[in-house]
């Protein structure tokens, strides 16, 4: 038991990394820093206005937190995976580029290590100096519904080379790298946002799989590693989260793989840690249970209540025993470490720059050329046996269009569903979006009608049926979003597939976003007489790229 003192509260306000809302400091997280002393703080969308308010932003966080005695500047993390997570991404802020797994289709993982470092120069120009990513996951289960196309894909050594790609070039710009989601989230069909998954694989199968890439970024020396919430039974012997399992974040992760960096946990208001439905222990309670088993720092991401709840509750187990001062001790100076890489002297931390603003403007321009060209190598045509791609534009004459089908939005994951519409969006039961085909999808519509005259058709589970005929139409552009799991896309492409063959028109099929739509037998249908594209994400420049292939404009 200890007497709680202002110096032990400034310790422990180190182990949490806190999120707030608004593009201006709020009232709530000056509260967190200036009382809390909560050390770190993670930026979403929901922050980021443009590259010069998240520049100010940062700026007075910092300045708040050196006039409130934080001995070091805070660390400043975001989820900035690029692809469909990509906090930072904007036309006002940072460059878009692939995704892991489009990356990975690139083949080049020279080419992931420069496109990352491009990304960490930008977010190292406002301030940010720690990043959620790389995603470490090998995508062993392609129903996966949260980790998918995040990952680079299902083979653990291709994985841990992009991986280590995306961390030399993260930590090459200042900002510090965190691979996720320790031990593996790839082998599961279930959203840890939502419920709790269990893995049921022994430490053997782990090693030989999900632990290779976290295991070669340890030796190439990551300086933070993200825990997941997933149980693992067959290993721990219960159904604990490995976020909260000392089995997993001391004796694993610590003992035996002989990692000496920071362990931040996944956010705890996730379901599988904050739902007692779902069998969570709640957030206060997860925050506790997490440093006892060996987290150095715990991410409560959303609400105030919360996030102030978890460190009273950590001031209380200090108080009663529950909780040792020694406890903390190592992750203290880890974090401390990390900081004194990344984040530096107040000094650096809150310089002024008269030619920051040209100077960013450059970077941009330099790396949005670098994006198109890392997008034009990650579209990858999976089929075209019958010389469908590239369309010629010769065919559009005389009022002939190009039919092109998109799947009604649906909500994705809650790691990637808040960059394709507003959380005020009316959904239906099943999760649909009515009546739109979300700003990407309207947007590759664009970008073909600069082509071709384009006839844009939205298909959604209820629909029972296609055009009556294709007349008028001189190709057709069928789009898929993970129809694997969704299996109404396939359904309605099955009921237009006669139509389609009957009228000899060029089909190319699009898998924009997992590209597992078509495997096995479903493929065979359509093989021989359709182009097959994937691009990996549904991004506008991940279908900018796609309609340079279609028409073969790649120059």
């Amino acid at each position: 038991m200890v007497l709680l003192t202002e110096e032990i509260k400034q310790a422990v306000g180190q182990h949490f990394v806190f999120g707030f809302h608004g593009f201006e400091l709020s009232e709530n997280i000056k509260v967190l820093i200036r009382d809390y002393h909560v050390g770190n703080i993670i930026l979403f969308k929901r922050n980021i206005q443009s590259a010069v308010q998240a520049r100010r932003l940062i700026r007075d966080l910092q300045s708040l937190a050196q006039e409130s005695g934080h001995k070091k500047p805070l660390l400043i993390g975001i989820d900035q995976e690029n692809g469909l997570v990509s906090a930072f991404s904007s036309r006002t802020a940072g460059t878009q580029f692939p995704g892991a797994m489009a990356l990975a289709a690139t083949g080049s993982a020279n080419l992931a290590e420069q496109v990352s470092a491009a990304s960490a120069k930008e977010m190292r120009m406002v301030g940010i100096n720690w990043v959620y990513s790389p995603v470490a996951d090998v995508n062993t289960d392609s129903r996966n519904p949260v980790i998918g196309v995040r990952s680079f894909g299902q083979d653990p050594n291709k994985v841990a080379l992009f991986a280590n790609a995306v961390s030399r070039g993260l930590y090459s710009e200042g900002v510090a790298p965190t691979a996720k989601h320790f031990p593996g989230h790839g082998d599961t069909h279930v959203d840890s946002h939502l419920a709790l998954p269990r893995i049921l694989k022994t430490k053997e199968q782990m090693i030989a799989e999900e632990l290779v890439s976290f295991q070669s970024l340890i030796d190439s020396g990551i300086p933070c590693i993200m825990t997941g919430h997933m149980a693992l039974p067959l290993i721990t012997g219960d159904d604990t989260p490995c976020s909260l399992s000392r089995d997993i974040t001391t004796t694993l992760l610590r003992d035996e793989m002989l990692f000496k960096g920071v362990v931040v946990t996944d956010c705890l208001e996730m379901d599988a840690i904050a739902d007692a439905k779902q069998g969570g222990c709640g957030i206060e309670e997860g925050a506790l249970k997490a440093l006892k088993a060996g987290a150095d720092v715990v991410m409560i991401c959303h609400t105030y209540e919360r996030q102030r709840g978890a460190v009273e509750r950590v001031y209380q187990a200090l108080e009663n025993g529950q909780l040792s001062l020694e406890d903390m001790v190592g992750g203290e100076k880890r974090i401390s470490k990390m900081k004194e890489t990344v984040a530096g002297e107040w000094s650096k931390t809150l310089d002024e720059n008269p030619d920051w603003l040209t100077n960013f403007t450059k970077l941009q321009a330099s790396n949005a050329e670098l994006s198109r060209q890392a997008y034009s190598k990650s579209t990858t045509i999976l089929w075209n046996n019958n010389k469908v791609i590239p369309l010629r534009v010769d065919r559009f004459k005389d009022g002939k269009h190009l039919l092109l089908f998109t799947p009604a939005s649906e909500a994705v994951n809650k790691a990637v569903d808040s960059d394709e519409w507003s959380e005020d969006t009316l959904l239906d039961p099943n999760g649909a979006v009515r009546n739109t085909a979300g700003p990407s999808y309207l947007a590759l519509a664009q970008a073909l009608q600069a082509k071709v005259e384009v006839k844009h058709l939205v298909y959604s589970a209820q629909d029972r049926g296609g055009p009556e005929s294709f007349d008028g139409a001189a190709a057709v552009v069928f789009v898929m979003r993970n129809a694997d799991v969704k299996r109404w896309q396939l359904a309605h492409l099955e009921r237009l597939r006669k139509g389609m063959m009957e009228s000899r028109i060029p089909v190319v099929l699009v898998s924009s976003c997992g590209p597992y739509d078509l495997e096995g037998l479903r493929g065979e249908l359509y093989a021989s007489w359709t182009g097959y594209v994937a691009t990996y994400e549904f991004t506008v420049e991940g279908f900018s790229s796609l309609v340079r292939v279609l028409f073969d404009d790649l120059i």
